[in-house]
């Protein structure tokens, strides 16, 4: 069973993260907010579609679901104000 903690970690791992916070203690769902520079120029399905590559296989076995905000690093500053 996953924990929230290591998907983290295969998500900083594959894709280069300004902040990742991911929360779910139930072992197959989970929720995540995901700021990176590689979101820049691309839509949110693309920029999903960044995130399941990172986590791989794991989405299709161990991961039940993932509900996730990505935002590019412009966008988090914006939100955060």
């Amino acid at each position: 069973m996953l924990t929230a903690e290591e998907i983290k970690t295969y998500i900083e791992s594959s894709l280069p993260c300004e902040h990742v916070l991911v929360e779910g203690d139930d072992g197959v769902h989970f929720h995540a907010l995901i700021v990176s520079s590689e979101f820049n120029g691309k839509n949110v399905v693309q920029q999903h579609q960044l995130v399941y590559k990172s986590l791989g296989d794991r989405m299709k076995q161990e991961i039940h679901a993932l509900s996730m905000k990505t935002l590019t690093p412009e966008q988090w500053t914006a939100a955060s104000q």
